[in-house]
């Protein structure tokens, strides 16, 4: 084991060993294997966006071997898809790669301004698919986050219990806070925590813009000068943010961007402040699998530097 990943599973004693043994797989497959950095591959967007708007732009994403295959033949650390993504490739690859089941989706069928996702797999669905943890989201300020927050606790509970480990993306939503006010700095930072103190192990969260939404936060971070010019400054404080830097925080890589250049500098802002990795979908697999494969790798060699 190396003393990285030793230090990182230091913070996590007070769980069960069975939670230790899949957050050490995690760290310990892939490419960076042993860096404390980790690359995933989720693909739920099928659910939350679409099957089209997901993946119309490479119609070998269709296919949900095709995703088993890129996260495994890239290096990712792990691979993260809903219940029926998993189900229908999960035989020709089990024991392959770790596998994160995410355990509710949300469609955009409706226009809603607060929404609500629904739990479209189990702790039990996720043992017999051999996964190393459950994922879930939340939506820190939509109308019924409460509901949320007491789902999820439930569900991270049981999945403990059973040595999974829990991984929350955690993104702010809802009537009362603006499209931008979304990656706001303060709202990332505030979404973060809340996933740990949830009880994730991993937490997920956006890349956070120098925008302050909330004005009693803003007066804050204006008096005390937090630093946020530069995204590295908003990652370390997002890190700094989720038990100073005692939890893994993974950051989403959104929509696709045609310059490679774009999310590769992204990547480096991530290492250079502190943060774990990235979590990155549409940017991988919207792109045909060669230069899915030449930018997944550009991402690990910096995270590896």
């Amino acid at each position: 084991m190396s003393n990285r990943v030793q230090e990182i599973l230091s913070w996590y004693r007070t769980e069960n060993i069975g939670v230790l043994a899949n957050l050490y797989r995690m760290l310990n497959n892939g490419r960076l294997a042993g860096t404390g950095r980790m690359v995933i591959l989720p693909v739920d967007q099928g659910f939350e966006h679409g099957p089209a708007r997901s993946f119309a732009p490479n119609p070998d994403a269709y296919d949900p071997r095709y995703h088993f295959q890129l996260a495994l033949d890239s290096g990712c650390n792990a691979y993260a898809a809903p219940l029926g993504f998993l189900e229908a490739a999960v035989g020709d690859f089990a024991g392959q790669i770790p596998l994160i089941l995410k355990l509710n989706n949300h469609d955009v069928l409706q226009d809603e301004k607060d929404p609500l996702g629904g739990q479209t797999g189990t702790v039990r669905d996720a043992l017999q698919l051999g996964c190393s943890a459950i994922g879930y989201t939340i939506y820190p300020g939509t109308a019924d986050r409460r509901l949320q927050y007491e789902q999820v606790r439930e569900l991270a509970h049981e999945a403990k219990s059973c040595g999974l480990a829990v991984v929350i993306w955690s993104y702010a939503r809802g009537a009362a806070i603006s499209t931008e006010g979304e990656t706001a700095l303060d709202v990332i930072a505030y979404s973060a925590h809340i996933a740990a103190e949830l009880g994730a192990n991993i937490v997920k969260v956006k890349l956070p813009t120098d925008k302050l939404e909330v004005p009693a936060a803003k007066a804050v971070y204006e008096k005390y000068q937090i630093p946020r010019g530069s995204l590295a400054d908003r990652v370390r404080h997002v890190v700094q943010s989720t038990f100073n830097g005692r939890r893994i925080v993974i950051f989403s890589g959104g929509a696709k961007k045609d310059d490679d250049n774009a999310v590769l500098d992204e990547a480096r802002a991530i290492r250079d402040g502190g943060g774990f990795g990235s979590i990155i979908g549409r940017n991988a697999f919207q792109r045909a699998k060669p230069e899915a494969m030449h930018l997944l790798q550009g991402m690990m060699d910096i995270y590896a530097s």
